[in-house]
C-alpha cells in the first residue's frame, strides 16, 4: 500500500500534467486564430484586438506565476519553459496581425 505522501505527490503530478496540456490546448486554439486572422483582409476589429490581448494576458498570467514543483520531471520542466517561450512568441505574432 502506498504511503500518504507518495499518493498525494502522484495527484499532484497526474493535475500538473493536465494543466500543462490545458495550457498547450489554449495555446494551440489562440494560435489557430491569429493565423485566421492574418489571412482576412480586415486583420482584426478593436473588439477582437482587445479579446484576443485579452487571452494573451491571461495565459501569460498563468505561466509566468506557476511555481514549478520539486517533483516535476525534466521533461515537464522542459515543457512549462516551451509554453513560455511560445506565449512570448504568439504576442509577437499577434502584435504583427494588429498592425
Amino acid at each position: 500500500m502506498k504511503g500518504p505522501h507518495k499518493r498525494m505527490v502522484n495527484a499532484m503530478e497526474e493535475g500538473w500534467v493536465e494543466y500543462l496540456k490545458g495550457l498547450q490546448q489554449s495555446l494551440d486554439e489562440l494560435e489557430a486564430d491569429i493565423d485566421e486572422a492574418s489571412e482576412m483582409s480586415d486583420r482584426c476589429t478593436s473588439e477582437w484586438c482587445a479579446a484576443t490581448e485579452h487571452v494573451i494576458n491571461d495565459l501569460s498570467d498563468a505561466l509566468f506565476s506557476i511555481h514549478e514543483p520539486s517533483f516535476v520531471s525534466e521533461e515537464d520542466s522542459k515543457k512549462l519553459k516551451a509554453l513560455k517561450k511560445r506565449v512570448h512568441d504568439l504576442y509577437a505574432k499577434y502584435k504583427s496581425v494588429a498592425a
